[in-house]
This record gives structure tokens, C-alpha cells and sequence, in this order.
């Protein structure tokens, strides 16, 4: 795990001096090494700052060239095939001599022999790449099938100074001179709805993201940029046809399949552990690992004093069940919040997912004792683990029996009666418990997805933090629909499978991997995620979808695999988020420092933000009858983001 960076210019004095300040700026995701190539006539610049895992010697050094010395590449990730691919190219006597036993020079040797796409079709890893190929003085960027490695770029700039700038993260664009900085506004009101700004786009005009499974080549002579998948996850998804297999044989073939996946992204120099929360996900991996594993493996969890948060004894109980060497640490509230004036630094561009903070924490202390950790993440999108989906769908039925006038007119009664008004008349019979939404807003939001056409819309309204972000935005346009960027590929695809598949294409990569990134390269720890191995997500949404939600079980097929390792008593138990009371801390311990960054003043002097509508909503979140927490949350994480320097 690295960072990469980098810049292609018209030809000028200094880039070695400007790499170096790039990559400076994100030393923190490789303080083991770092390196720095450029060719001054071509005007193409490399950095690559390591974080060593496979191969510690001086021989898996970046930016490194090709034995055919054609191309230059840095990378960030890692391969977890690549000895594989090693015998396959010497078995077809592609390869020269090795030089060392990096996946890097191991991934150069596979462009040298069967060019770039072949390659990346062969690979099973995560990764960001740079790659200059001196024969075409051409730059390519790709990044992984699922997104776990990111990567920004964007011309910026104009005449003899434009530059086309990448870099793993935003802070190492800002460092070189062509850098604008441009907030888009629409990017802000993405904040809004989802808590983060999507794939393909960024906080700035002019910067994108490489999208999961792209490549995207630039060169002086053709600078706009050439985009290309070459893995569609959205065409795969409908393509799959549902295996003819029993349980049992399903059941089979998917642990055979993660038994892999866990086994190959175990590969490391290095000492390696795994985050574990006691859910299903998570023991499963981890039980996948202590299977393959002749010593008991590292595992690590983050306890909270408030029991309705807390998952830390069950961790323990898995733990202690498969032998695990486990560590947890408790933390309290003033502990978690002293996290927050970090994340504008950890987060380089606003990103207001609150359990952000915690995932820090448990990063913060995995890395006391490991260089890397595996995670769970994937499950709840792969074999339907969040609530919604079947609430969607029940909600969706209910609603289609009804005559859409009487739908309309009853969502138009309740949105007609404030919502602090509800409030006040119901919590005597239905009391809210703390920190919990009001029963007048609950009924809100119910009507509001009343009003839904549709399942796909209904599915929108309930992942949107803001339904109509750009009220608060001034000069802003509605954020773009996550359906637009992603069209659910109908083919045989069910309901169910439509609204997974979209969570796995934009919630999956713009909050979900982008959080566990940011939060682990800030503390130098690499994350790896055997659940979303292309393999066994291909295999995953090819299921019936019996096989992940049955009757009210949902994960059902994975349930299966983990039952063979861990008892069923120690897993089963309500569903429990990596959530922190954000609500309750803006009345209390966080209102002082809220209190400052929303003040109607200063955002009317900044121009981001509508004041009235802010304070309307702080005043009322202050009051208790509404819990803005959320809302609020993401206008804070974009306020402290704009503090920094």
C-alpha cells in the first residue's frame, strides 16, 4: 500500500522540485521509502511514496521501470495473484531475469508480455497505477474493478503552465502550482444528499476520479482525456445467470471461493490482523484466516461505554471461540470527538459519514501491532445485510395497493402538519428515545417516501441525508442521481438485486472504501477486503436471491459458511451499524465548536450555504423536537474542511 502522484506538462525547469512537494503532502501513506522519476523533455513527472508489505528490499523501489525499459509505472496496492502470474510468464518464457519478488516488477512484466488490459484482466488485487509509456509518451491511470484504491486527476491550469495533474489523494493536486482549486457547487450539495462526492467527480471543478475498473489515458498531443472500463460491474451484474446448485452445493462453492480469496490477501511480508466487530462479515473473514493460519491471528476491535453502540463482547466471544489473539480498547465520547478536528485533514475533501471516527480509532489501534488488516466490507451489499432492502420492498408492495391519489393525498395531510407539531401531539403515546429521530419527522419522511413512483426512487429518498440539497446551496443545481451515473442493468435482474448492485457501485465506493482508506493510510496501516475479490462478487450476484435474503434471514448463504466455523448463538443478534450519537454531541459536547462554524455570519461571508436555512434547521435540531444530526453532519464536515489551509 502507497500513495502515487505525479504530473504531465509542457516541458519546464523544476519538476523534480514540484513531484517532491506533491508527494510530500501525502508522505503519511508511505513513510518506508519514497522515489521520484521524470523525464524533463517529455515533461511527465512520477512520485510513489511505500509502504512496504511484499518484498521489503531496496527492489521493490517505485517509480520502477520495465525490463524493456519501455514503461515506468508506480502503483499503489497490491496483486494478490501475482505469483501466479510470475509461473505463467515464465512458463511462456516471457519473463528476464526477476530482480526481486514484488508484485510491482511482476505487474510491469505482464504489460511487457501481454500488454496493459490483458493484464488487469489477469489480476486479482486492488490497485491505483501510474504508468508513462515512453514508446507513445502516453500517461495512463486505471484503478481496480471495485474502487478500493483511489485516484484523482484533472487538467488544471491554462497555456505554457496548464499541467495534468494525479494523485492518490486531493492534498498532493493542491501542492503544485497549476492547481485552481474551484469549488464545484455541485459537488457540495452531493455532501448534502450522500455525505460524500461521487465517483467521477470531485470537491474541485476540473479534478475527477478514475472510476472503478477505468483507465484513462492523456498524452500532450491528445490531452482530453480517453476513458474506457475494462470491468463493467453494472453489465457483469446482469449477465450473471443463478447457478443450478442446491444449498448445500452453493454453500460449498461460496466458502471454497472466500477460502481463497481470505488465503491470497493473507499474503504479506509484514505482520498481518483483521478488524473485527463480532457480525457476520467480519467473523467470517476472520474465521477464514484462523482456518488457514498455523498461529493465532491478530484481531481488533473498538468498544463505546454506550451499550446500544457497543459490539466489543461479542468481538470477544468470536475471538475467543476461534483463538484469535485479540485486542479491543474502549473509548469514550470525549475521546471519539477529540478525533474531529482531524478528519478535514484525513479526508481531503468533505466527507461527513459519522462513523468515520471510530473506523480511525480501531485503524489508530490495529496499527500499534500490525502493517495490515482485513475487513468485512462488502457482505451487506453482496448478500443484502442492510435493513432498507426488505424494508424497500415491503414498503413498495403496501404502497402499489394503494390507489396513487389516496398515496398522495394522505402523504400531502401529514406533510401539511409541521412535523414539531406531529411531535407534540404523538410522543405522549409513542415516546422517542434519546438521540432518536421524533416521531413528527419519522412521519415526514414516511409521507415523503410515499411519494415515491417507484421502487428505484424509494431507494433514493432513503439513502439521501437532504432531500433537496440545493435549497441550501446558493447559485447550485440538484445533485446528479446516482441512477443516471449508474443505470441498474435490468436483464434478469430482481428488485432486490437492482438495489444492491447500485449500493455496490456508488455507496460501496464513494463512502464505505473511501472511509476506510483515508482512515487507515492516515496512520500507515494497509486495508484489504477479501469479500470484494471480483471473484466472489461476480459469484455473489450471480445468487438467486433466496440465497441471500430467506423469509426475514438476510446474508443467508454466508450465514452458512460462517455457522461451519463459529456457532449460531454467538452471531445471531439485531444488526448493529459502526454508529456514533452525532445528534446528541451537536446539543452537547460539540454545540460550542458547531455553534461557531455555522454561525449565520460566517456563512454568509463564505457563500456557500443558504443561512437562513441552516440556522432554521440548527435552531431546531437545538431544540430537540427535530434530530438534524445527520443533516447537519454533513454541513460541518464541509465548514471544517474549508478551515483548513
Amino acid at each position: 500500500m502507497c500513495g502515487i502522484t505525479g504530473f504531465l506538462a509542457p516541458p519546464a525547469p523544476g519538476a523534480e522540485a514540484r513531484v517532491t512537494k506533491m508527494m510530500r503532502a501525502i508522505a503519511h501513506r508511505g513513510p518506508d521509502s519514497q522515489g521520484h522519476w521524470c523525464d524533463d523533455e517529455a515533461g511527465i513527472a512520477l512520485g510513489h511514496l511505500r509502504l512496504a508489505i511484499v518484498d521489503l528490499t531496496p527492489a521493490g523501489h517505485q517509480p520502477m521501470a520495465s525490463s524493456s525499459g519501455r514503461y515506468m509505472l508506480s502503483f499503489n496496492g497490491e496483486i494478490y495473484n501475482h505469483r501466479q502470474l510470475r509461473a505463467e510468464l515464465d512458463e511462456q518464457g516471457h519473463a528476464a531475469a526477476w530482480r526481486g519478488t514484488s508484485d510491482t516488477e511482476t505487474l510491469l512484466a505482464g504489460i511487457d508480455a501481454w500488454g496493459l488490459e490483458a493484464t488487469l484482466q489477469r489480476a486479482v488485487g486492488m490497485f491505483a497505477i501510474g504508468l508513462w509509456d515512453r514508446k507513445t509518451r502516453e500517461l495512463t491511470l486505471m484503478r481496480d474493478r471495485l474502487g478500493e484504491k483511489p485516484l484523482y486527476y484533472g487538467w488544471q491550469g491554462a497555456g505554457a503552465s496548464r499541467a495534468f495533474l494525479f494523485g492518490s489523494e486531493l492534498k498532493a493536486l493542491r501542492k503544485h502550482p497549476a492547481f485552481t482549486g474551484e469549488i464545484a457547487r455541485s459537488s457540495l450539495t452531493e455532501v448534502l444528499r450522500h455525505g460524500n462526492v461521487g465517483e467521477d467527480r470531485s470537491i474541485y471543478t476540473g479534478i475527477a476520479k478514475v472510476r472503478a475498473g477505468e483507465i484513462v489515458t492523456v498524452s500532450m498531443e491528445q490531452p482530453e482525456p480517453r476513458r474506457r472500463l475494462y470491468w463493467d460491474g453494472a453489465a457483469i451484474a446482469a449477465a450473471q445467470k443463478p447457478p443450478r446448485m442446491s444449498d448445500t452445493e452453493t454453500v460449498d462453492a461460496l466458502e471454497s471461493l472466500l477460502m481463497d480469496a481470505v488465503g491470497q490477501q493473507m499474503m504479506s511480508d509484514v505482520p498481518l490482523g483483521a478488524f473485527l466487530s463480532g457480525g457476520i462479515d467480519s467473523s467470517t473473514v476472520v474465521a477464514l484466516m484462523q482456518h488457514q493460519s498455523d498461529k493465532p491471528v491478530h484481531t481488533f476491535s473498538i468498544g463505546f461505554n454506550e451499550a446500544r453502540y457497543n459490539e466489543a463482547e461479542f468481538a470477544r466471544a468470536v475471538a475467543a471461540h476461534l483463538g484469535t489473539h485479540h485486542t479491543d480498547l474502549y473509548v469514550s465520547d470525549q475521546e471519539l470527538r477529540d478525533v474531529i478536528p482531524r478528519l478535514p485533514q484525513i479526508y481531503d475533501e468533505p466527507f461527513a459519514d459519522s462513523s468515520q471516527i471510530p473506523t480511525y480509532l480501531v485503524s489508530e489501534l490495529a496499527r500499534q501491532h500490525v502493517t495490515v488488516s482485513l475487513s468485512g466490507d462488502g457482505g451487506d451489499e453482496l448478500f443484502c445485510g442492510y435493513g432498507r432492502y426488505a424494508h424497500a420492498l415491503k414498503l413498495r408492495r403496501t404502497l402499489d395497493r394503494m390507489p396513487a391519489p389516496m398515496r398522495s393525498m394522505g402523504a400531502g395531510l401529514v406533510r401539511a402538519i409541521p412535523a414539531g407539531a406531529l411531535t407534540r401531539l404523538l410522543s405522549p403515546l409513542i415516546p422517542t428515545p434519546q438521540g432518536k429521530e421524533p416521531i413528527g419527522q419519522r412521519l415526514h419522511r414516511l409521507a415523503n417516501y410515499a411519494r415515491q413512483d417507484d421502487l428505484m426512487a424509494l431507494h433514493r429518498a432513503m439513502v439521501s441525508v437532504w432531500r433537496f440539497p440545493e435549497a441550501a446551496v446558493p447559485g447550485a443545481t440538484p445533485p446528479p442521481s446516482l441512477l443516471a451515473d449508474h443505470p441498474p442493468a435490468r436483464g434478469g435482474l430482481g428488485d432486490l438485486e437492482r438495489m444492491m448492485q447500485l449500493d455496490m457501485l456508488t455507496y460501496m465506493v464513494d463512502d464505505i472504501l473511501t472511509k476506510v482508506d483515508r482512515a487507515t493510510m492516515a496512520v500507515a496501516l494497509e486495508s484489504r477486503a477479501p469479500l470484494l475479490d471480483h471473484r466472489v462478487v461476480e459469484f455473489a450476484w450471480g445468487l438467486p436471491e433466496d440465497m441471500k435474503l430467506r423469509g426475514d434471514t438476510t446474508k443467508w448463504a454466508l450465514r452458512q459458511v460462517l455457522y461451519r466455523h463459529v456457532p449460531k448463538h454467538l452471531i445471531e443478534r439485531p444488526k448493529m451499524g459502526f454508529e456514533v450519537p452525532i445528534g446528541l454531541w451537536l446539543r452537547s459536547g460539540l454545540k460550542d465548536w458547531a455553534a461557531a462554524l455555522l454561525d449565520p455570519a460566517r456563512l454568509a461571508r463564505e457563500g456557500y450555504f443558504n443561512p437562513q436555512a441552516i440556522d432554521r434547521m440548527w435552531q431546531q435540531h437545538l431544540s430537540g423536537r427535530f434530530n438534524w444530526g445527520g443533516q447537519l453532519w454533513c454541513v460541518l464536515m464541509v465548514q471544517a474542511w474549508l478551515e483548513q489551509p
